[in-house]
């Protein structure tokens, strides 16, 4: 029997000489796999993801309402916005793609003219056009608008945080919609695109005046000319804050929101929660710098300079810059202002917004999904992946798969009815409830109930004046809304006090003509108004039925007392 021999070497001893008789190459190899691991992760590549889908790409997923007419009169023709989008392979990261874009971009050449604007405060803004000859001629210096020949309808495009029209993202867009014969206006904000600071007024992320000026401004110039606006980033956050405050007062006829932060308190919380988030603070936080260094007098002015130099991200940034220029005491009070989410329920314009879960800089955790979902006049298109405002596809990456998608939206919503229709719809908000929605119950001194709602005047209350002009010519109906309540007033007193001869059914008419009225008002709380009607009217019928009966029960207690 062999016997075995155990060695008095320590086995830590044993695989150390084990280790140093592996190869270097393999260590080497080893420590590469172990970093293309974590890079895989760090830049959430998703070259793997595509590999297994056949490089399909993922589907586009849409949310919008079920009786949107916007969906089924315009998005649902756009084959681009049901297809799937696959992101150029050798970009396979959102990461990657966002560096791209703002590093080289392939922007196409466009040939910019140029329009100053000046606003009633004194400010200056810069209007780069674009139009389908612009695109292929040279470009002149300035110019007063284009020309009034072109029946062309007009796309306003507000740009993204300390970008301009000199932007890869906003080249590729203007070409591509002057290219299709839109005429493209590049709205910069003050102080970008080359223009000095005039007046104590700078942009912020909710600041809409610049927006609702220069809208007014181009509709006053070509009033036949149907007007579209695109928002890219904090651009698009402009968009719908504006919209959502105009409602239905704007002459914008369609929109889209590209890549928008939507909750900037929680985009402050998302862009420092991870190390490369952090990367994209930092950068952003350079550009407001830069920014401000090209108008320092300025912002030493009006501001704290010292701060704003000393500023690393852009918390810091608000703090020192934007917060104080808002006269408000805290920087999350200027986020929670500024955000457009709050103002969703109000737009009133059919309204395309594009954003992406990969998005590092503008995170999922902030799209509206409700809102939009409550919104008849929004459809809201997410993808898998694109990064920030890049989406480049092909494998040549020359073209942005969301400027394709707003060029087939526009083209769409521009040959619908919706744009030539006057929007009388009621945006349901997912605050409100279904009785919120119902017409309002008004209960008068005289016991009386009647309904009154706060839609807008206009054809809807012309039509519910002819119904109830039919409703009393048959007689049972109450007469129009201002003569109802002078004469119902004055009769009061006569309803009020009750005659020993008065008749039950006399005494219901109003109660029926209220409810025929608010049975053509609202289906869904008829039921409801009937059971505050009865109620309402309880005090009445108590202090009427001993009248009724005072006969007959002075008749009971006088046969009643001599058995006593």
């Amino acid at each position: 029997m062999d016997c075995i021999e155990f060695s008095s070497e320590s086995p830590y001893e044993l695989l150390l000489k084990a280790a140093f008789l592996i190869p270097t190459s393999h260590y080497f190899l080893g420590v590469l796999f172990l970093l293309c691991v974590f890079l895989y992760h760090f830049v959430e590549i998703h070259f793997f993801q595509d590999l297994f889908t056949a490089f399909r790409g993922q589907p586009v997923s849409l949310t919008f309402n079920h009786s949107s007419e916007l969906y089924q009169e315009v998005v649902s023709k756009c084959k681009i916005l049901h297809g799937r989008y696959l992101s150029t392979p050798w970009l396979c990261s959102p990461h990657i793609q966002t560096a791209f874009l703002q590093f080289f971009g392939r922007a196409p050449v466009c040939n910019y003219r140029r329009q100053i604007f000046r606003t009633s405060d004194g400010g200056t803004i810069a209007l780069d056009w674009l139009t389908n000859a612009d695109v292929k001629k040279p470009a002149v210096e300035r110019f007063d608008g284009f020309h009034s020949d072109d029946k062309g309808p007009i796309m306003v495009v507000i740009p993204g945080l300390t970008s301009d029209s000199d932007s890869a993202y906003i080249k590729h867009l203007a070409f591509k919609m002057a290219k299709s014969g839109w005429n493209v206006v590049v709205s910069n904000h003050r102080g970008l695109g080359g223009v000095s600071i005039t007046s104590d007024c700078f942009y912020n992320a909710g600041w809409t005046e610049d927006a609702r000026k220069v809208i007014d401004h181009l509709h006053t110039q070509y009033p036949q000319t149907p007007l579209f606006v695109v928002g890219t980033s904090i651009g698009a956050n402009v968009l719908v804050k504006y919209l959502g405050e105009e409602g239905v007062n704007t002459a914008i006829v369609g929109a889209a929101a590209i890549c928008s932060p939507w909750d900037l308190l929680i985009g402050d919380r998302f862009i420092k929660r991870r190390l490369v988030q952090r990367f994209y603070d930092r950068a952003l936080s350079i550009g407001l710098k830069d920014y401000a260094k090209l108008h320092q007098t300025t912002w030493s002015r009006l501001a704290d300079w010292e701060g704003i130099a000393k500023s690393r991200s852009i918390r810091d940034f608000d703090h020192h810059a934007t917060r104080i220029l808002a006269n408000l005491e805290t920087v999350d009070t200027y986020y929670r202002k500024a955000s457009c989410t709050s103002y969703i329920g109000n737009v009133m314009v059919p309204l395309l917004c594009i954003s992406s879960l990969d998005d590092p800089v503008c995170t999922r955790e902030a799209i509206p999904w409700d809102e939009c979902r409550a919104n008849k006049n929004i459809v809201l298109a997410t993808t898998h992946h694109g990064g920030h405002l890049a989406y480049f596809e092909g494998i040549t990456a020359k073209s942005l798969w969301w400027v394709r998608a707003v060029e087939e939206y526009f083209r769409a919503l521009k040959s619908s009815s919706l744009i030539h229709r006057e929007n009388n719809t009621t945006v349901d908000s997912p605050l409100e409830s279904s009785i919120d929605q119902a017409p309002y119950v008004n209960v008068r001194e005289d016991g009386m109930i009647t309904a009154f709602s706060n839609e807008p005047s206009g054809d809807a209350g012309s039509q519910q004046n002819e119904q109830l002009a039919e409703d009393d010519n048959a007689g049972d109906c109450v007469r129009g809304v201002n003569a109802t309540v002078q004469q119902e007033e004055t009769n009061a007193t006569t309803q009020l006090d009750p005659a020993p001869k008065a008749d039950f059914d006399a005494m219901m008419v109003p109660v029926k003509r209220c409810l025929n009225q608010l049975s053509r008002r609202s289906k869904i709380s008829m039921w409801v108004l009937a059971y505050a009607a009865i109620i309402t009217t309880l005090p009445i019928l108590g202090s009427a039925l001993p009248l009724f009966f005072k006969k007959k029960l002075r008749n009971i207690f006088s046969l009643s007392s001599p058995k006593r």
